[in-house]
């Protein structure tokens, strides 16, 4: 032991390994794997198969758009809700160019339910009343399924 090898100063950037000399860790889940898509990734797949669902029936829905939002906007123009009822989707009708929309309010809906397939219901419910409202019809007409658990 006559060279001894003097220990690696520690440099201002990050630790390339832990204490024990394993390197930094990979992803827990491949990105092909459910587990690796976000909240708001799932959900917008629940609200795009519940569309699609729907266009199989109703094919003017292409022209719509169908949007995912956080929470409701308070100042919103022309909506108005109280603390009582916090509104779980929403439509603005096509104007100026501009196709209608949908608007699914991810957090309301989460907040009220409990596992993935009660989740995918309200979801399809809130797509239907919003589409209904947006043409003027009843929910029971755009999906006959309406209502039914």
């Amino acid at each position: 032991m006559d060279n001894p090898v003097p220990p690696r100063a520690a440099g201002p950037g990050p630790r390339r390994r832990d204490r024990h000399g394993r390197g930094m860790r990979g992803p827990i889940a491949p990105p092909q794997v459910p587990l690796a898509a976000s909240r708001a990734e799932a959900f917008a797949d629940l609200v795009q198969d519940s569309v699609e669902r729907l266009e199989r029936h109703w094919p003017q829905l292409a022209d719509i758009d169908f949007l995912v939002l956080e929470v409701p906007r308070l100042d919103s123009p022309g909506q108005t809700w109280n603390d009582e009822a916090v509104p779980l989707g929403g439509t603005i009708p096509s104007r100026e160019g501009r196709p209608a929309r949908v608007i699914v309010y991810r957090r309301p809906v989460e907040i009220r339910t409990k596992g993935r397939d009660e989740r995918a219901a309200l979801v399809h419910e809130v797509v239907v009343e919003q589409v209904a409202e947006l043409l003027g019809l009843t929910p029971e007409t755009v999906d006959p399924r309406y209502g039914e658990d």
